[in-house]
């Protein structure tokens, strides 16, 4: 049976889960699609590339939802399965593994993975030296997840390309050592401290927890109880444990804790779903021919003898919302424009010539955002088409990622208003193309046009 465990372990699962999110995380930048990344947010380009499509400044209306989406789903998990997130997805439960389990347990030996109450004793010079060589080891793995965070602002390969050029690029070079910085001091120091008083998420789980949430719950009904309503110990030794009651009050649950809780008090806030007190107890137990008194399950299935319920009205809540999100995703994806438009009015009202001709001038910026050359064009469109005409401007090249400023003039010599009171905006309609490709690189922007009263228009 022990083999079996051992085979069966969460801490195992969970390492294999590590090393998954690690590699999505350290590949996601360098993957591209169509020539755009998967997921960068460019504050240099002014882009969210979004699975391979670019989405300029003036589509940034999805980030909400795209931050909705992340807090949503994160929701539901913590509904479902407790903090899945932060035992088994979290980077820095994962850096902390890497960090307190890998360096210093298994390449330096200075701790047992099975204990993370106990510290090295640092009174040794054995240790201290370890310890620097650990905390060595640490900052540059810390570089490089300092230096991939940055990957989904800066392209990987203008990251490697500015690094060429320190002195033209200290801010970003400063940012990189700055979150590295953070990360030995969070790693090395705060520890899982970080996670007890820092993180908010830790505050708001109570409120997403039912009793068909999964969770790590100890079975008081063979284990026995070990903590009174006060949270006072009732259980000090094995002879403490009533009579036909399983616990043999080995610690090994409470020993192997990283948040250093005693997970027979009930739910705490500090509990990060790890799972280690589960393998713990279920080695133990296992060792007597029985079952976990730690168990991966719900309130429900553990105290109320009842089946855990994933389906439920949270549940749906939660599914709604989301398909409701990602849904609203893909609509305002299939509004994404294929070039840049900004039209804005100078500071001259308009100009009326002598032979009753009127003139609004307007400054448009035009950018092409898309990877190829092309011929732009402009035109009034809808209700004014043939009684607006445009002046001085002519179709124009524009290569990848350039921008381009025209002077652009509204005119026309009918009698669009009589109002002898005010001045008349008129909305007027543009619309600009791609001459190679019209029927996807165009948009459609409004003007308005200022027309003059009456008396301004006579000669």
């Amino acid at each position: 049976m022990s083999s079996k465990i051992q085979k069966t372990a969460y801490r195992i699962k969970r390492y294999y889960a590590y090393v998954l999110a690690t590699i999505v995380a350290l590949t996601l930048p360098f993957i591209q699609i169509g020539g755009n990344q998967v997921f960068l947010l460019s504050f240099d380009k002014k882009q969210l590339q979004l699975l391979g499509v670019a989405f300029d400044m003036q589509e940034l209306y999805m980030m909400p939802f795209l931050l909705m989406f992340m807090f949503l789903g994160i929701f539901a998990v913590t509904a479902v399965g407790g903090r899945a997130w932060c035992g088994w997805a979290c980077p820095q439960t994962i850096f902390r593994v890497i960090y307190r389990d890998l360096i210093e347990g298994k390449l330096l030996g200075m701790r047992r993975i099975k204990n993370k109450q106990k510290d090295p004793d640092y009174s040794k010079a054995e240790n201290k030296t370890k310890k620097i060589i650990a905390i060595t080891l640490w900052s540059m793995l810390a570089i490089l997840a300092a230096s991939d965070f940055m990957w989904f602002f800066i392209p990987p390969a203008d990251f490697f390309n500015y690094l060429q050029h320190p002195a033209d690029h200290s801010v970003m070079i400063g940012f990189v050592l700055g979150v590295a910085g953070f990360l030995v001091y969070d790693v090395v120091i705060l520890q899982e401290n970080f996670c007890i008083y820092v993180c908010p998420y830790s505050r708001v789980q109570s409120v997403l927890y039912d009793d068909d949430t999964i969770q790590a719950i100890y079975n008081e009904k063979r284990g026995g109880k070990i903590y009174d309503e006060n949270h006072n110990k009732l259980v000090f030794k094995k002879s403490d444990v009533p009579e036909g009651y399983d616990c043999t009050a080995c610690q090994s649950c409470v020993t192997v804790c990283p948040t250093h809780i005693d997970i027979r008090k009930g739910m705490q806030l500090e509990c990060i779903n790890c799972l280690e007190c589960v393998d713990a107890c279920t080695t133990v137990m296992g060792k007597l021919g029985k079952e976990s008194l730690v168990q991966w399950s719900s309130t429900n299935e553990v105290v109320h003898g009842k089946k855990t319920k994933l389906i439920r009205g949270k549940t749906i809540m939660y599914a709604a919302a989301l398909i409701i999100i990602v849904g609203m995703l893909f609509v305002m994806g299939g509004k994404k424009e294929y070039m840049l438009l900004n039209i804005n009015k100078t500071t001259q009202l308009y100009k009326v010539k002598p032979d009753g001709e009127v003139v609004n001038n307007f400054l448009v910026l035009f950018q092409n955002t898309q990877r190829k050359t092309y011929t732009y064009h402009l035109a009034v469109i809808g209700k004014y088409k043939g009684k607006i005409e445009i002046k001085r401007f002519y179709p124009f090249k524009l290569s990848h990622g350039k921008l381009a400023k025209k002077v652009v003039q509204l005119s026309t010599k009918e009698r669009l208003v009589e109002n002898a009171r005010k001045d008349t905006p008129l909305t007027v309609t543009l619309k600009s193309w791609a001459e190679e490709d019209p029927k996807k690189v165009f948009v459609i922007r409004k003007a308005v046009f200022v027309y003059p009263r009456s008396d301004k228009l006579k000669k």
